[in-house]
């Protein structure tokens, strides 16, 4: 806890946050606390419930270092940084996408927002569970949601509104959540599901990333230039797959597990 006090007392000391949406004015400024509000809230919640079900250390840092992650991701000077730089911008999307959704789901906090938020967080949470059951429409979902946010016309909005940005940004924790909940939490029946869930994703983001990597001009706007567009490509391509290759090895393994226990009965 120590450690992760100082971890904190650094993200929010000023030169961290210099350029922070929170020091600017306007709707951005508004949009910015309004993130805030939320994902302290929603810590709180979390931190509150770990006094009544203590969770494992190795849990509480993983949510801990989520939450850590999504605050400078979204209120941080990275945000600004992804205003004119593609490349910044996919560095935020993968953030996002492939470290603080699993990171999430890895520390397991059910117990601990059920604990701190009581009823609600379970009428809340009950429905998304269901959801996860099927891997396939989580990654379906969470697709549908990567490549909207990158056709040129919306990647725009989001940059120009800063309540479309906010918008943005809750639809890939959300569906990145719900598709990591649904690939590391399968049951024994749908891991076979999850791994094919896993490749898919793999495959059309690779592929979002190379028409990147490979465009003639700049998809996003004269501002931005070809070069920082084709190195957010590789970002996507190349260093977003890691995640990915190395979830689907795991969700192998189990399958793999599964199949020798039926084949040994």
């Amino acid at each position: 806890m120590a450690s992760g006090s100082l971890l904190l007392l650094m993200l929010v000391a000023p030169m961290a946050w210099a350029h922070s949406p929170l020091a600017g004015g306007g709707q951005e400024q508004t949009a910015a606390m309004l993130s805030a509000l939320v994902l302290g809230l929603g810590w709180l919640v979390y931190l509150l419930g770990a006094w009544r079900a203590r969770p494992a250390m190795l849990a509480l840092a993983a949510f801990n270092l989520s939450m850590l992650l999504a605050f400078y991701a979204v209120l941080g000077p990275l945000d600004e940084w992804a205003e004119t730089s593609t490349a910044w911008h996919m560095v935020q999307h993968m953030l996002f996408m492939v470290v603080i959704a699993p990171l999430f789901v890895l520390a397991r906090p059910l117990p601990q927002i059920s604990a701190g938020g009581g009823r609600a967080a379970s009428v809340i949470w009950n429905p998304l569970l269901r959801f996860t059951r099927h891997p396939m429409l989580a990654a379906y979902l969470h697709g549908l949601v990567i490549w909207f946010w990158h056709v040129p016309r919306f990647y725009v909005l989001a940059l120009d509104n800063p309540w479309w940005h906010v918008i943005e940004h809750a639809c890939f924790l959300v569906t990145a959540g719900l598709f990591w909940w649904a690939v590391l939490k399968s049951s024994s029946r749908a891991v076979h599901w999850a791994l094919f869930a896993l490749l898919f994703t793999l495959m059309h983001t690779g592929f979002l990333g190379a028409m990147l990597t490979f465009a003639q001009a700049s998809l996003y706007g004269p501002d931005r230039s070809l070069q920082d567009q084709q190195l957010a490509g590789l970002i996507m391509w190349v260093l977003g797959a890691f995640p990915y290759l190395l979830a689907s090895a795991w969700v192998g393994y189990r399958w793999y597990k599964q199949m020798q226990r039926r084949l040994n009965r």
